[in-house]
């Protein structure tokens, strides 16, 4: 019998009534990782050693889980998918491991992520692509590629990831299950490899909402290592999944959905948005209401250039540590600047280096100014629009992306200049560090595609609720691909 496919109350229960042991779940955890690895390449390092953990009161306990690889783990491999540090073993955990370790939860592998969360696409981890469980031509988009192949193909039923972009909440979409990160500082980043500090948030991937509230319970709160978080201590987001959303207030952004704004739509994009209005629908039987509401062109079409050089400033000055020489394989020279070249120049993929220059250009004194401080201004108009809404509306609920999961080996396109904005919208969620929540929006050619609800700093019972409502009004919950092939 599977119980890896449950949800985490199920699990729970069955532990406390003994019908299964802690040890059982975790060799049922282990065979499907490398069921799914052969298939998916979803991990860096499997714990073949791992044992069951004491049940308790505490639902996560006994039960395995992922975690990606850029977080810190002590005594096992951790390497940020890069080869920077492709030998780097820890002497620490992240503070969400020592949580999710008291807890009782049982950690079974380390999952595959694009350089360093540097990427969508999750095809530029050091051990390779990621394949998506749905459709292995696809990819699952990233950075938490890993993680979200592995939930969704039923080898736990929640894994860790971050998101600096959308690298939980998109990944999520493609393969058909729920990506959530919650306000800015709730889950202390200490212990987390480092992207760009003002925009990374840890998070959850789960098959339900309710799985992903549970889990956040256990690994969020204020941490003295990471001055950032906050006292969360009186959100209780389990509690909080009521479904009793009657007069909740939700809106949409017109420049966005609307599709007939997008003169070279395909066929996928239409029936995703058709598919949107659908949902919108659903959330007006539930009590909720929907409005439709503008916001300048101008501001929304600068969103990803101004991540773009937010992100590349702090990635370039987060990783100037990886010089070979603190920690990592040492390069070549003959004094420590040409080994430290040597070792940077080898071990970062040509996407991580395109990022480096980049950031390195806009923090340069001559061209601050006109790049890195004009972006930090763009990026407050956008979360300024952002906060005026959420004074009249409870959450932003919009598409996530095009529609499916890309073809791995697909040509680049050609598309229009809204699409880019369809496409990168999640970004503003980090932008303003708002709670942001992807849950399963159907299906469209056999493929998961998903809807995303954004809330207001601190609003995250009230995000958390509103997903829960939708979910429950649909058929996605705790879904699973019966068969990876």
């Amino acid at each position: 019998m599977s119980y890896m496919d449950k949800s985490i109350t199920e699990i729970h229960e069955l532990l406390k009534s003994k019908k299964v042991t802690s040890d059982e779940l975790v060799k049922e955890a282990l065979e499907k990782t490398h069921e799914i690895q052969d298939k998916c390449n979803a991990f860096v390092t499997i714990l073949d050693d791992a044992k069951g953990s004491e049940v308790t009161d505490n639902l996560l306990s006994g039960i395995p889980y992922g975690v990606k690889d850029n977080y810190s783990t002590k005594g096992i491999l951790s390497t940020g998918s890069s080869n920077t540090l492709k030998d780097y073993v820890p002497f620490f955990d992240a503070t969400v491991v020592e949580k999710l370790n008291a807890a009782g939860a049982v950690k079974v592998n380390k999952t595959a992520l694009d350089e360093f969360g540097m990427g969508g696409t999750g095809t530029t981890c050091h051990t390779g692509a990621v394949r998506n469980p749905w459709d292995l031509k696809r990819m699952c988009a990233g950075s938490s590629a890993g993680s979200s192949a592995a939930v969704a193909a039923g080898v736990y039923p929640y894994a860790l990831g971050s998101d600096t972009g959308d690298s939980i909440r998109k990944p999520a979409a493609y393969c058909g299950i729920v990506g959530y990160k919650p306000t800015y500082g709730m889950i202390s980043r200490y212990g987390l490899f480092p992207y760009a500090s003002s925009l990374d948030h840890c998070g959850v991937l789960t098959r339900s909402v309710l799985d992903a509230a549970i889990v956040t319970d256990v690994i969020k709160g204020k941490d003295k290592n990471d001055m950032t978080t906050w006292d969360s201590s009186k959100i209780n987001l389990e509690k909080a999944c009521t479904g009793k959303v009657k007069g909740k207030k939700l809106c949409y952004i017109k420049e966005i959905t609307d599709k007939n704004r997008y003169k070279n739509a395909s066929k996928e994009l239409l029936e995703h948005l058709d598919n949107f209005q659908k949902t919108l629908d659903k959330a007006r039987e539930l009590g909720m209401i929907v409005d439709e509401v503008s916001v300048d062109e101008k501001l929304l079409r600068a969103e990803p250039s101004v991540y773009n050089i937010i992100s590349y400033a702090e990635a370039t000055s987060n990783l100037s540590n990886l010089t070979g020489i603190i920690f990592g394989p040492r390069g070549d020279g003959d004094n420590y600047i040409e080994m430290m070249k040597d070792h940077r120049t080898k071990g970062f993929s040509p996407l991580i280096k395109r990022r480096f220059v980049i950031g390195s250009y806009v923090l340069q004194k001559e061209n601050q100014e006109r790049y890195f401080k004009n972006a930090q201004r763009v990026r407050r108009l956008l979360v300024d629009r952002w906060k005026e809404i959420f004074k009249d509306y409870d959450a932003v609920i919009l598409p996530v992306s095009q529609g499916p999961a890309k073809l791995l080996d697909a040509p680049k396109e050609e598309l229009d200049e809204n699409t880019t904005i369809l496409e990168e919208h999640l970004q503003i969620g980090n932008f303003g560090g708002f709670p942001s929540i992807t849950i399963p929006n159907g299906f469209i050619n056999n493929l998961p595609v998903g809807v995303n609800i954004t809330g207001n700093c601190y609003d995250d019972e009230n995000v958390i609720n509103i997903a829960y409502a939708l979910e429950s009004s649909m058929d996605y919950k705790n879904q699973i691909v019966k068969e990876v092939k």
